[in-house]
């Protein structure tokens, strides 16, 4: 059962309407003690990094997700959020994984923010995407990006510059694109997720 982490910063309804499609049992956390009912977990997130920071700050929720040794998935900014900082606000995040979210820079020539349809590429065998071929479309909305790391980064998108669209460690999962906004490839990784061990 998935518990959905929810301190006022994430597009609960597209979420949990996407869960309900696939029949997959969830529950909102919002309270220490709301975490023990579930055994694995969902950071949603939209808008700005160092605001939904600053929400995520206030439900006294953050010792307790830092401390998880269950499946954990952040989507958009709660993959940000998963991150050391962010240049949106100059934010300092959780630090869960030790990268950095950047602005896409004008001098990269594209449209920010990037929004639509873009190919995903594993760069390594992961259950996150078991029955997921590389290349696949998932959809992207986004200012913001989290840098290209070898170490982290188990799957990139390319948009002026290579950048992670999904980053892990350990428990910790992250996807920059909107599973839940993204068909029977957003399906598909969000029921590989709930069957993650």
């Amino acid at each position: 059962m998935i518990g959905i982490v929810y301190y006022g910063a994430g597009n609960i309804f597209s979420l949990t309407a996407a869960l309900d499609r696939l029949d997959l049992g969830y529950g909102m956390i919002k309270k220490v003690e709301d975490f023990e009912k579930y055994d694995r977990y969902i950071i949603p997130g939209v808008g700005h990094a160092g605001s939904a920071m600053h929400m995520l700050e206030d439900s006294g929720l953050i010792p307790s997700i830092i401390a998880l040794r269950k499946p954990v998935l952040g989507i958009c900014v709660g993959m940000q959020l998963l991150t050391v900082h962010s240049e949106e606000g100059d934010s300092t995040l959780t630090g869960i994984i030790p990268l950095k979210t950047k602005l896409f820079s004008d001098q990269l020539n594209v449209k920010v923010p990037h929004t639509g349809w873009n190919k995903v590429f594993q760069t390594s065998d992961n259950p996150l995407f078991h029955n997921i071929l590389p290349g696949t479309h998932f959809y992207f909305v986004h200012s913001y990006f989290i840098e290209f790391n070898s170490t982290f980064t188990i799957a990139l998108a390319e948009y002026g510059i290579k950048f992670s669209a999904v980053i892990q460690k350990d428990n910790f999962y992250g996807v920059q694109f909107h599973p839940e906004k993204s068909g029977l490839a957003g399906g598909q990784l969000l029921k590989n997720f709930a069957n993650l061990v």
